[in-house]
């Protein structure tokens, strides 16, 4: 099958640089790479490792009530903030 494709340089550029590594026609460069590249987008994902978190006691909160920001921050950088 004939077509035409309109590479990005940096596309055009690894083409180039894999064709004179294999010592190959750029043809054959482009179907390797297409076939490689459609089986594995073709392939389901890799099932993702499980990730587990430690739980960590804080402690209790200082601050009486967290809903007015304003005091918050007075006990956390003191009376001066306000």
């Amino acid at each position: 099958m004939r077509t035409t494709l309109t590479l990005e340089k940096d596309v055009a550029v690894a083409l180039e640089r894999m064709r004179k590594v294999r010592k190959a026609s750029l043809k054959h460069v482009i179907n390797d790479a297409l076939r490689r590249g459609l089986s594995q987008m073709a392939a389901p994902p890799p099932p993702r490792r499980a990730v587990r978190t430690r739980p960590v006691s804080l402690g209790r909160c200082l601050i009486g009530n967290m809903d007015n920001v304003a005091d918050a921050l007075a006990v956390a950088e003191g009376e001066s903030f306000r």
